[in-house]
């Protein structure tokens, strides 16, 4: 996406010229672009947002408000909990599946204790210890606990004459075949303390990885074949899986699932296209992190941003910067590091980077630059850059509209 990113710079800092960074916002213009991008791309399809993504309740029941938007993956069941409860005069989000698995016995035993609660909120698993646990938990109460089974969706190819097929793909669930997840099925419908009502597939392979990384032809190449593949792949055993499991609930129960979930940001058009699909889930996307910026087929606007000082000057072309280190999940390496987006023409160093306390800057913009003027950074995942301020400034245009807390400004820390 291009911009001018003079006047955008200019927008912010006139914005926020009263506020002293360290500070991060929302610009509103750009985050209600890429919901509305969001909804197109699905098609139709009910979105499901992923609260981990985001982190910041105003956020979350902003999307909600709008059609297409429903439900939210959480990420454990704390949080699924303080969710779905009456909160701070917040009301309570009564669709919550929680994208993992708990073992948490705690926020299990009160999460069976509300009837309430548990008809809002759904758990995630994959393996007979679960419903042990889940069964322990409810021991001595009523308790029918909703629950969703992640299918293993990554790509395993298998070459003729090759031993074990690769595992491309994030390492989730151990269900991959139609056979385990019929078997894991069954158990479940057998269970008195849990009620199957779905069933989870998400390609880590083809959302959540960039097919079209910046100087990288080759690996852009590698990776749209490699995408291409697995989407053929999923795209026979997705609606296998479906029918069969309905045809077990149709059986025993005379029931069927209440929803099949797929997909991410990136990978919305393909999982919204498949029939077997009710919904698929965006989280990122909304405010759209650095790791977006290299998939050919969307193009998000940076909704999130935070602001530092500058607080040196070492040379000529060189800025320093109070603090700057928030370093995203994943595996290590420049790709989960924030990037200085304005003014453009700024660089990390590549002997400090992100710094705890200071992070140095080159480039030609730096001479621009004098002792406390502000950089622009984005985060890699946004999300969790939530963890790192108290609130969120929403701009609009060249105005703060409004202040709206993180998890952490809530006293909120789930992970």
């Amino acid at each position: 996406m291009t911009w001018d990113s003079h006047a955008l710079a200019g927008r912010l800092n006139s914005a926020t010229r009263d506020v002293e960074p360290p500070f991060a916002i929302i610009d509103l213009g750009s985050f209600d672009a890429n919901r509305r991008d969001i909804a197109r791309r699905a098609s139709g399809t009910r979105v499901r947002v992923a609260s981990k993504s985001l982190r910041t309740r105003w956020a979350i029941n902003e999307v909600l408000r709008h059609a297409q938007f429903a439900g939210v993956l959480g990420f454990t069941l704390p949080e699924a909990l303080w969710l779905a409860s009456d909160s701070g005069g917040v009301a309570p989000i009564d669709d919550v599946v929680v994208g993992y698995p708990t073992v948490d016995r705690q926020a299990m035993r009160r999460l069976c204790a509300d009837p309430e609660l548990a008809s809002r909120i759904t758990l995630m698993i994959d393996d007979v210890a679960h419903l042990e646990l889940i069964g322990e938990a409810a021991r001595g109460t009523d308790a029918v606990i909703r629950v969703c089974i992640d299918v293993d969706s990554s790509w395993r190819p298998r070459t003729p004459g090759k031993g074990r097929a690769p595992h491309i793909g994030a390492q989730r669930s151990p269900l991959h075949t139609e056979e385990d997840v019929l078997g894991f099925a069954a158990r479940v419908v057998e269970s008195q303390q849990a009620n199957l009502v779905g069933l989870m597939f998400y390609e880590a392979q083809i959302a959540g990885l960039g097919n079209q990384p910046p100087r990288h032809a080759v690996r852009a190449r590698a990776i749209s074949a490699m995408q291409s593949g697995s989407k053929r792949e999923l795209a026979r055993r997705r609606p296998r899986i479906v029918a069969a499991v309905n045809n077990i609930l149709k059986d025993r129960q005379g029931t069927s699932l209440e929803f099949v979930n797929a997909g991410g940001t990136g990978s919305l058009e393909f999982s919204a296209a498949d029939p077997s699909v009710t919904e698929v889930t965006a989280g990122s996307g909304f405010f759209a992190p650095t790791l977006f910026d290299s998939y050919r087929h969307f193009q998000p606007a940076p909704a999130a941003a935070f602001a530092l000082p500058v607080v040196r000057r070492p040379n000529a072309d060189t800025v320093t910067v109070l603090g700057g280190g928030y370093v995203a999940s994943g595996i290590a390496d420049i790709s989960r590091l924030p990037t200085p987006w304005l003014p453009e023409g700024l660089t990390l160093d590549s002997q400090e980077g992100a710094g705890e306390v200071q992070t140095p800057l080159h480039g030609a913009a730096a001479g621009g630059l004098a002792l406390g003027d502000r950089v622009w950074f984005r985060h890699a995942k946004t999300g969790e850059l939530a963890e790192r301020f108290e609130e969120f400034l929403l701009v609009r245009g060249s105005e703060i509209v409004d202040r709206v807390p993180t998890y952490r400004g809530e006293g909120k820390t789930f992970l």
